[in-house]
């Protein structure tokens, strides 16, 4: 498990999320000649978090880029008609909706879901490309999508270090940290 998704998972949990890591969607043979791959791996999903009251599902992107230039908006921007690059669900609408569909359906069997649940895209990075995080941000706001940026995620680890004991590496050094 990458150190930086179980962080991020962790904040989504302190949220009152459920969180699976690494989600696999069992897209059909059908499905990928939709999407335009026939054969494409199953999409896996970085973070899948489920909030049971508000009836809603975050399939989230967890991208570090720490020792990198980071998330860069004009990536995120682009749009593609099959499957490219490393922001596919973003970049490919008939993919995503191809993929939510899946998902919606894999979770509505195993009881996680229903036909009204709000199912959406998010991204948390570690680093943004030379302060892009306003550029990111304002549009997945207006397309409804989660987007933590660096500063957000600093903010909800310090956050963290008011809590209670919690027997959690990222607590317990956020505590460590903020003392």
């Amino acid at each position: 498990m990458d150190h930086f998704e179980g962080i991020v998972g962790m904040l989504l949990e302190a949220e009152g999320y459920w969180v699976r890591r690494s989600f696999k969607v069992n897209v059909t043979p059908e499905e990928k000649r939709a999407i335009g791959k026939h054969s494409i791996p199953r999409p896996e999903i970085d973070l899948l978090a489920l909030h049971f009251q508000r009836n809603e599902v975050i399939a989230l992107e967890a991208k570090s880029y720490f020792d990198s230039p980071g998330v860069k908006f004009a990536d995120l921007m682009e749009v593609h008609e099959v499957p490219e690059g490393r922001y596919k669900l973003f970049t490919t609408e008939r993919y995503r909706n191809i993929v939510f569909e899946r998902l919606r359906q894999d979770l509505t069997a195993h009881g996680m879901a229903n036909l009204q649940t709000r199912i959406y895209l998010g991204l948390a990075a570690g680093n943004v490309y030379q302060g892009q995080e306003e550029a990111v941000r304002a549009p997945m706001d207006t397309k409804g999508w989660l987007f933590w940026s660096p500063t957000d995620i600093k903010n909800k680890v310090q956050a963290q270090a008011k809590r209670g004991y919690e027997n959690d590496a990222a607590v317990i050094t956020a505590k460590i940290l903020m003392r």
